[in-house]
């Protein structure tokens, strides 16, 4: 039944991206949100009984080739990231079909749906491939679908990040496929179920995860590998955005795991470390990028790359656990990955549509055209504010519970872990500190300079609330992100679960309404009693006026603002350049080294760009010094031969005779 669930799935996605180049563009936006919600449902209905059974359920079906059977395979992993993509899937929904009505009416609507509902249905394959193959040939349907969506605007900006992310793209995949040849080559099988049986040597197993760990961390856009993120997420359509940022990206990791932990057992310490080292720096660089940024899209872009870095953590402290053969800490690290995996993918997506609607009634990306849109939007304001909370880490929301697991997991594998571990793993878990607190200066920017205060554009002064579908798709995240954190003792041990199906055993994370990281002595959580707590320290101020509501106040001084003897103008508020300013100063060889690498990847556009005329001057040669001389000569050896068609039928029935003659004497012979 989940397979037949999924296979319908995917069915809708397809034949919603078909029908929306057939019908008219209303009718097209329309079906793609249709198809598109009902395919997120059965997504979830497909994913929700093998998370919970906690059983694979796998399918094979002979294909065109005999080396590769079209194998599906529906584990607890897969179950977990078609649930995620899921859930996205349903908001952006939703959300699109009226955001692409007001942004995209008469720009191709119908090919807008063709590659997004394609682009989700090839995610969906992806995570249930059971055959390096056709793992492949999905992966690499995903980025071309994603590719046609980045440079959707057609504008130089567009085409330039479009550029970036297919060459990253396709030299990531280049990796995965030599990985992934290398393990054919030992096993003669593309079957996964064959590489997770297989017997490698430490080298070539050493050699197969570097190339996969390479390949899949360009598609997550970790640092250093993250150069065409901050480009090609702003260039897509927003609710495209929150896609390659909630979901895509996420498919990295989900490679990572495969790869790392599924097929090859995590066999060495080594490349835990690695793992957690790459997540710890990019967790950092991500923020430090981010708080520079006035494009409130490649803001959030660059909190991609360090939420990237946060979840990485976790798959190293997993990979470590099991390389080191402690099972709790392996599970516990995973874990934390997998949650905030999840917990990103809901708050991520829920910002970039939220700067979707900001930017669909101010006509601009930058934060600092913006302003006073909290009472204008308040309904987006609220859903932006409940986003940029979780991303924060502030409970009782989403975030704060996987970080803080994340935390957990570091604290744990210095305390028991070895030497090596006992310097990384407090070393790591101080910049992640750093990434978290400068998180909430990044994002009390954002809200602030784009909400509060007065509007600094006439498009910003005149913005209204954006319409009801998109208010929906907002208020879906919103509500996932309040859920998956005060229901967190819920949530946590089915995510335990599937942290556990990869190499670990079943830890206790949760008890009634308390969840702790496999032992109640280290520490515990109860995100409901945070709830209630933060619910009544709101109530406060009432209870106040209440007790002194009889009494008179004093009398309002209504003095203007004294602003060192000027008169108070709008442009006295804080700026988004001025905000980040401090940071920027502080940290100015690391914004050196990004502006360095942007241009020597920039230097590089020309020769790429001599590629097609180099081609075109080399097919000249192969025409003139082969193909021609070689067509001459056929030519003039016709010509020759004319002779022996001269049209005397004698001589035809001669010629019959002869060959009867040559092949009974071949025969012979």
């Amino acid at each position: 039944m989940p397979l037949s669930l999924l296979a319908l799935s995917v069915a809708l996605y397809v034949g919603g991206a078909v029908a929306s180049v057939v019908l008219p563009e209303r009718g097209a936006s329309w079906t793609v949100a249709i198809t598109g919600g009902f395919g997120a449902l059965l997504g979830i209905a497909a994913s929700v009984p093998v998370l919970i059974d906690g059983h694979a359920v796998t399918a094979a079906i002979a294909g065109p080739f005999p080396f590769a059977h079209f194998s599906v395979r529906l584990d607890a992993l897969a179950a977990f990231m078609v649930l995620t993509i899921s859930l996205l899937a349903a908001a952006i929904a939703v959300f699109g079909a009226a955001y692409v009505e007001e942004e995209y009416a008469g720009r191709g609507i119908g090919a807008m749906g063709f590659f997004m509902n394609l682009f989700i249905a090839s995610m969906m394959l992806v995570v249930v491939s059971d055959d390096a193959m056709w793992f492949i040939v999905f992966f690499e349907m995903m980025s071309l679908t994603s590719y046609f969506l980045v440079v959707f605007e057609q504008d130089d900006e567009a085409i330039s990040a479009g550029w970036i992310y297919f060459l990253i793209a396709h030299a990531g995949t280049m990796l995965v496929l030599i990985a992934f040849l290398l393990l054919f080559a030992r096993t003669g099988s593309f079957d996964f179920a064959t590489f997770r049986s297989a017997t490698l040597p430490a080298p070539v197993a050493s050699v197969i995860f570097v190339l996969a760990f390479v390949g899949f961390g360009a598609k997550a856009g970790m640092i250093p590998l993250h150069i065409w993120l901050p480009r090609a997420h702003p260039a897509a359509p927003s609710h495209a955005s929150a896609l390659l940022s909630g979901v895509m990206i996420k498919i990295g990791v989900f490679g990572i795991v495969k790869v790392g932990v599924d097929l090859l057992g995590a066999a060495t310490v080594w490349w835990g470390v690695a793992v957690l080292g790459f997540g710890a720096i990019s967790s950092v660089l991500g923020v430090i990028y981010a708080l520079a940024e006035h494009d409130i899209k490649r803001l959030l872009a660059y909190h991609s790359v360090e939420n990237i870095g946060i979840i990485l953590i976790g798959v190293g402290i997993g990979m470590i656990g099991i390389a080191a053969g402690q099972p709790a800490l392996a599970t516990l690290g995973l874990f934390a990955g997998l949650y905030h995996l999840l917990n990103h993918a809901v708050f991520k997506s829920l910002l970039f549509l939220g700067a979707g609607a900001v930017i669909s009634r101010t006509h601009s990306k930058d934060m600092g055209r913006m302003g006073g849109l909290l009472h204008l939007m308040p309904w987006t304001a609220l859903a932006f504010l409940i986003g940029a909370l979780a991303i924060c880490a502030v409970p009782p929301l989403n975030g704060f519970v996987s970080e803080w697991f994340t935390y957990q997991s570091l604290f744990i594998a210095a305390l028991h872990g070895s030497s090596l571990l006992r310097l990384v793993a407090p070393l790591s878990a101080v910049m992640l500190g750093i990434a978290s607190a400068l998180a909430v200066m990044c994002f009390v920017k954002a809200f602030g300079v784009t909400f509060s205060g007065e509007p600094r554009s006439e498009p910003a002064a005149a913005a209204t609330e954006v319409g009801w579908p998109m208010l929906i798709g907002m208020g879906w995240l919103a509500a996932c992100c309040v859920m998956f954190g005060i229901g967190a003792p819920i949530v946590a041990p089915v995510i335990r679960d599937v942290a556990a199906s990869l190499g670990g055993h079943g830890i206790e994370v949760a008890n009634n309404f308390v969840v702790f990281p496999g032992d109640t002595g280290i520490g515990e959580l109860s995100t409901p009693l945070m709830a209630v707590l933060l619910i009544g320290l709101a109530g406060v101020p009432l209870v106040i006026t209440g007790l002194f509501a009889g009494r008179r106040p004093k009398p309002r001084i209504g003095a203007e603002v004294w602003a060192c003897g000027y008169a108070p103008d709008a442009r006295m508020s804080v700026s988004a350049g001025g905000f980040a300013e401090p940071i920027k100063v502080l940290f100015r060889p690391l914004y050196g080294v990004r502006s360095w690498a942007d241009g020597c990847f920039a230097a590089t556009r020309p020769w790429f760009a001599t590629i097609p005329a180099s081609a075109g001057r080399t097919e000249q040669y192969w025409d003139r010094w082969l193909l021609a001389p070689l067509g001459r000569g056929v030519q003039a050896l016709g010509e020759q031969m004319q002779f022996l068609q001269g049209g005397d039928f004698r001589i035809y029935c001669l010629y019959i005779v002869a060959a009867l003659i040559v092949l009974l004497a071949v025969a012979i012979g």
